[in-house]
């Protein structure tokens, strides 16, 4: 059935929401075989601004700063892996940089996953007009399945 799952996480709570639902679904999601889930991570800021007086600019990131940026967002779904391991679950990582629904898509693409398990905040109406949302451009451009867990009332960003 779905025996390459890609999960992106975004270092929020809200974004790990699919975790422990695509935690409950290992055995049932290649009952004949093993699973393979890849966590993705997207740097999508490569700058940040100085802000001296009034006065403020953006400055992109110097290459030893996006390496210790990439080693954090390594860090941070080795970590969010971990469950997934214990269970016996072949775990991978990518982080990528750029637009975050872009990367997702090409990621999918890459690995060759049939299921994309993503988190979404819920938003509807204007409010996910005037915000965006990276899981509404992933599932229109994505041709696998994806799946959509809403974060639990509550669930901040933090």
């Amino acid at each position: 059935m779905f025996s390459r799952v890609l999960v992106p996480l975004d270092g929020s709570k809200v974004g790990e929401a699919a975790l422990p639902v695509i935690e409950q679904l290992v055995d049932k999601l290649a009952p004949e075989g093993k699973v393979e889930i890849t966590l993705i991570g997207v740097i999508t800021l490569l700058r940040h601004w100085v802000v001296v007086g009034e006065a403020s600019a953006p400055v992109s990131y110097t290459e030893e700063e996006l390496k210790i940026i990439r080693e954090r967002v390594m860090d941070y779904l080795t970590k969010s892996g971990e469950s997934l391991k214990s269970k016996g679950v072949t775990v991978k990582t990518i982080v990528s940089t750029g637009n975050a629904a872009e990367e997702i898509l090409r990621a999918a693409d890459q690995i060759k996953a049939d299921l994309i398990a993503m988190s979404t905040h819920g938003r509807s109406g204007l409010r996910r007009l005037a915000f965006g949302s990276s899981t509404d451009k992933v599932l229109r451009g994505s041709h696998i399945p994806v799946l959509m867990v809403r974060a639990p009332e509550g669930t901040t960003n933090e």
